[in-house]
């Protein structure tokens, strides 16, 4: 196992972590939790560097990564959603494009093709991020400009979310017949 692929584990077993900080709802604990999401979320920036400048690309690390960034961003959201800090509906856009993408990538995979994450998707997971790490930190920075930012955060992390599934899609439209 290459160094890449362990760094994109690494995201996968912080997320308890991540979640146990996030539920316990104190403005330190909020800190640390946006402090492990951010940290996990270098390690996509991380592994995806080191895997390109190294060479080291395999199928295995394009099917576990963006498995990991689903799983840590779902997690987040639904730990969001769970104390109040993220409507619903965004939660639910999102999943729903997911499950989408996913789909298109098992169809992918019975043709003997694996889709990696494209520059959209790359876009979307980043907004994503951002957002979770704002919503986070609501219980420190809670003044009406910095609740403004994040609500532009959710509405640009939507806007992407729904623009990448969409080129998704589109560009795996052959798939799907």
């Amino acid at each position: 196992m290459n160094l890449p692929n362990k760094i994109t584990i690494f995201r996968v077993f912080m997320i308890p972590l991540f979640v146990v900080l996030a539920l316990l709802r104190m403005p330190v604990c909020d800190v640390l939790a946006a402090l492990v999401f951010g940290v996990a979320s270098f390690s996509d920036f991380l592994d995806g560097m080191l895997a390109r400048r190294k060479n080291l690309v395999t199928n295995f690390g394009k099917f576990l990564d963006p498995l990991a960034d689903k799983m840590l961003v779902m997690a987040a959201m639904i730990t969001l959603l769970a104390a109040g800090r993220l409507p619903a509906w965004v939660v639910i856009v999102i999943l729903c494009r997911e499950f989408a993408v996913d789909g298109l990538r098992m169809l992918a995979v019975e043709k003997g093709v694996v889709i990696a994450a494209s520059v959209w998707g790359k876009r979307k997971t980043f907004s994503q991020m951002i957002m979770v790490i704002l919503l986070l930190l609501q219980s420190v920075f809670s003044f009406p400009l910095y609740l403004w930012v994040c609500r532009i955060a959710i509405g640009a992390a939507v806007l992407l979310t729904v623009f990448s599934g969409y080129d998704y899609l589109r560009k795996g439209k052959g798939f799907i017949q």
